[in-house]
C-alpha cells in the first residue's frame, strides 16, 4: 500500500521533514502545503525553498505543492502539521472536522494553541473530533539545520496507538535519521513545549552574563521541572532521561541552531520582545508557550520557578538581571 503524506507548513522544520520523507526508500506520495505563493513558484522552478534550508533539494512533482490546504489534505492519509502553534487555528480556518475524518494526524508542532491553552493533540481531539488513536507526535532531539546537513539525528514518534507510531516511523528512517517509538503522547508533547521555555531561560542567562557552570545547574533543574509537571498531568511510568525528554531539552538549550535560545539571549542583552522577534524573522515557540503554561499551571500548581521567572520577564516586563539573580537562590 502506498502511504500518502501531506506536510502543512513552509518553514525550516517542514522543509526538513519533506527531505526526510523524500530520502526514505519506502513507497509513498508526498504533498506539501504552504501559504506563500512566491515560495511555491520558486520551489517549482528551482527545487529549493527560498526562505528556509535553501540548500535542500525539493524532489516533489510540481502538482504536489499547493496553497490549497483542503485539496492537499484530501489527497493524503497522514497529515503532518508543521506550523507555529500560535498560527495553527488560522491555518486550519478553512478545514472542517469532516476533512480530517479518517486521517492520521501527526503533530510536528512544539507548542500550545494560544487562547485554548491546549497541546496540539488535545486541540485536534476536542475541536476536530480526531480520535486520540489517530494522533501522533514527533519529538526530537533534532534540529532542522542538521537534517539539512544530513548529520545523524534521532526522532521519537509517540502515539497511544503504538502500531501506528511504528508504521509512520518507518517512513522517516534514512541513513541519517533513526527513530524511536513511545506511547507517551501527552508527556512527550508537554516536554517539547517546556524545553522551548527552558531554552529561552538558557539564552537569557547567557545574555545577562552567566557562564557554563550555572547553565548546567539551570538545565539540571529544568529537567526536574519537566518531570514534576508531566508526572502530575499524565502519571505513567516514563524515564525522563530518554532522548525525547532530556535529549530534546539539551539540544534546544545549548545548540547554536536553537531559535528559542537565540531569542532568550537577545532578551538578556536588553532587546524588547518585539525587537527580538523582528530581528530573528522566525517564531520562538517558547515566548507563546510560557504564557500558556502559566495559565495551565494555575490548575495543577506544580512548582516551576524557571518557568515563572521567564513568564515575569517576557509578560510582566521584569528585569532579566533581577529575575535571574532571584532564580539562583531557588535552584540546587
Amino acid at each position: 500500500m502506498v502511504a500518502k503524506v501531506a506536510i502543512i507548513g513552509g518553514g525550516s522544520w517542514a522543509t526538513a521533514i519533506v527531505k526526510m520523507l523524500s530520502d526514505n526508500v519506502s513507497v509513498k506520495e508526498i504533498y506539501w502545503w504552504m501559504r506563500n505563493e512566491e515560495a511555491i513558484s520558486h520551489i517549482k522552478s528551482f527545487k529549493h525553498n527560498p526562505n528556509y534550508l535553501s540548500s535542500v533539494e525539493i524532489k516533489l512533482p510540481e502538482s504536489n505543492i499547493s496553497s490549497d490546504i483542503v485539496a492537499i489534505i484530501n489527497q493524503a492519509d497522514y497529515i503532518v502539521l508543521n506550523v507555529p502553534a500560535a498560527f495553527l487555528k488560522e491555518t486550519l480556518k478553512g478545514v472542517s472536522a469532516a476533512d480530517l475524518k479518517g486521517k492520521k494526524i501527526v503533530s510536528a508542532i512544539k507548542g500550545i494553541v494560544p487562547d485554548e491553552n491546549l497541546i496540539i493533540g488535545e486541540f485536534l481531539n476536542q475541536k476536530y473530533s480526531v480520535p486520540l488513536k489517530d494522533i501522533l507526535v514527533i519529538s526530537g532531539p533534532c534540529h532542522a539545520e542538521e537534517v539539512a546537513l544530513e548529520k545523524l539525528s534521532y526522532l521519537t514518534i509517540a502515539s497511544t496507538n503504538v502500531e501506528l507510531a511504528n508504521d509512520f516511523a518507518k517512513l522517516l528512517v534514512t541513513r541519517y535519521i533513526k527513530t524511536n517509538v513511545s506511547d507517551d503522547i501527552f508527556g512527550t508533547e508537554y516536554a517539547a513545549v517546556l524545553k522551548n521555555i527552558y531554552a529561552v531561560a538558557s539564552g537569557i542567562c547567557h545574555g545577562v552574563g552567566y557562564g557554563d557552570n550555572f547553565q548546567a545547574v539551570l538545565i539540571s533543574n529544568a529537567i526536574r521541572e519537566i518531570k514534576d509537571f508531566v508526572d502530575v498531568v499524565h502519571p505513567i511510568d516514563r524515564d525522563i532521561k530518554e532522548s525525547a525528554y532530556l535529549g530534546d531539552l539539551l539540544v534546544t538549550a545549548y545548540s547554536q541552531f536553537s531559535r528559542n535560545r537565540t531569542f532568550g539571549n537577545m532578551i538578556g542583552k536588553g532587546y524588547t520582545v518585539k525587537s527580538a522577534q523582528l530581528e530573528m524573522n522566525m517564531v520562538a515557540e517558547g515566548y507563546y508557550a510560557v504564557n500558556c503554561m502559566h495559565h495551565i499551571n494555575q490548575k495543577y500548581k506544580v512548582s516551576m520557578p524557571i518557568c515563572d521567572a521567564v513568564y515575569r520577564i517576557l509578560y510582566e516586563h521584569h528585569s532579566p538581571q533581577m529575575e535571574m539573580r532571584l532564580l539562583t537562590e531557588k535552584l540546587n
